[in-house]
């Protein structure tokens, strides 16, 4: 059946979404259009076409065992110079993204996967454009700020016109914490 590639991200909702992705593109960035303003739990990852049940599967575990959580976001950072990226920065809820990132490469899970950089989340505002754009993007947007309860997460898939579409969305199981057992085997959630 052949390859596909996907992502897993928590999307930033409206209206910050499309501002930040219109800012994205104001500053030169070509695959801001292709590109829904989002958080990565998994980047770009190849699979199999055939596994992706077996993915949603996992997913509907790992939200299940989710709990919405508040999302705020803050200011400018960046990763140059080792990588040409200027990103929003994630004041209030970073902990928990970092562990669902976690479950959701889980070595025991079907998209296990290793890095190239140490997972830390944020929001792309501009990539590989140049570098006085990449500054413009750092300072205008260096008094941003968002906030949101984030209730889930989404699956996406890059198709062969660079464009990333949401395939399904994945909301978490509760308000309330699991039960421990059911963290026993990933550990628990982050407590912020």
């Amino acid at each position: 059946m052949g390859t596909v590639t996907i992502g897993v991200s928590i999307s930033v909702p409206e209206p910050h979404g499309s501002l930040l992705q219109q800012r994205r593109a104001d500053f030169g960035d070509a695959a801001a259009h292709g590109i829904p303003t989002h958080v990565t739990l998994l980047p770009p990852t190849e699979v199999d076409s055939t596994a992706l049940p077996a993915i949603e599967a996992h997913l509907v575990e790992v939200a299940g065992a989710g709990r919405s959580f508040s999302m705020r976001l803050s200011g400018t950072g960046t990763f140059r110079p080792l990588s040409p990226v200027v990103y929003v920065k994630i004041v209030e809820g970073a902990d928990t993204c970092t562990w669902l990132q976690k479950q959701v490469r889980d070595a025991s899970g079907p998209i296990a996967r290793e890095l190239q950089f140490p997972y830390h989340p944020h929001v792309t505002v501009a990539h590989s454009i140049s570098e006085e754009a990449m500054d413009r993007a750092f300072t205008e947007l260096a008094d941003y700020e968002a906030d949101w309860p984030c209730t889930g997460f989404a699956l996406y898939e890059q198709g062969a016109d660079a464009v990333w579409r949401k395939l399904r969305e994945f909301t978490f199981g509760g308000p309330v914490v699991p039960p421990q057992a059911a963290h026993v085997a990933r550990g628990p959630l982050p407590t912020r």
